[in-house]
């Protein structure tokens, strides 16, 4: 398991929005094909800034205070074709509860409780180098 940390949401060259996580190093970035109401939700939280009306995610993260679970930690599980998936893991009352989600909704809902993300081992194959992926054009082009 490889910690990862979240570089931009952007825009690919098809117009359709990607998260990039990269490793603590900012030697591999991994872009992960999101929603865009996905997208908003991450940059929000990435800018500092938050809806004038709890978000979907911003739900999940009370609902789960509200009954006295934790969120330890979100892993970007696998890839099947074409798609990724996650595991949330939330504490609750001594017990570690796995929920499969959508790696956007994990990382929106992680974001919200300060979680930590990690990614699978076996999901490095689909990094990219971070120079190859990384320029100030799309990092200034991108919602963070």
């Amino acid at each position: 398991m490889l910690p990862v940390k979240i570089k931009a949401v952007t825009l690919d060259q098809g117009g359709s929005f990607l998260v990039l996580l990269c490793d603590d190093k900012e030697t591999k970035i991994l872009p992960i094909a999101i929603g865009p109401f996905e997208a908003q939700s991450i940059a929000l939280v990435l800018q500092g800034q938050a809806a004038p009306r709890p978000l979907t995610h911003d739900l999940l993260k009370t609902l789960c205070e509200q009954l006295e679970g934790t969120v330890e930690k979100v892993i970007i599980t696998d890839i099947m074709d074409s798609t990724f998936y996650a595991e949330i893991y939330v504490r609750h009352k001594g017990q570690i509860l796995v929920i499969d989600s959508r790696p956007s909704d994990a990382i929106a809902l992680a974001l919200r409780c300060e979680a930590p993300i990690y990614m699978a081992d076996k999901l490095v194959e689909f990094t990219y180098d971070y120079q190859d992926i990384i320029s100030s054009e799309q990092t200034d082009e991108g919602l963070h």
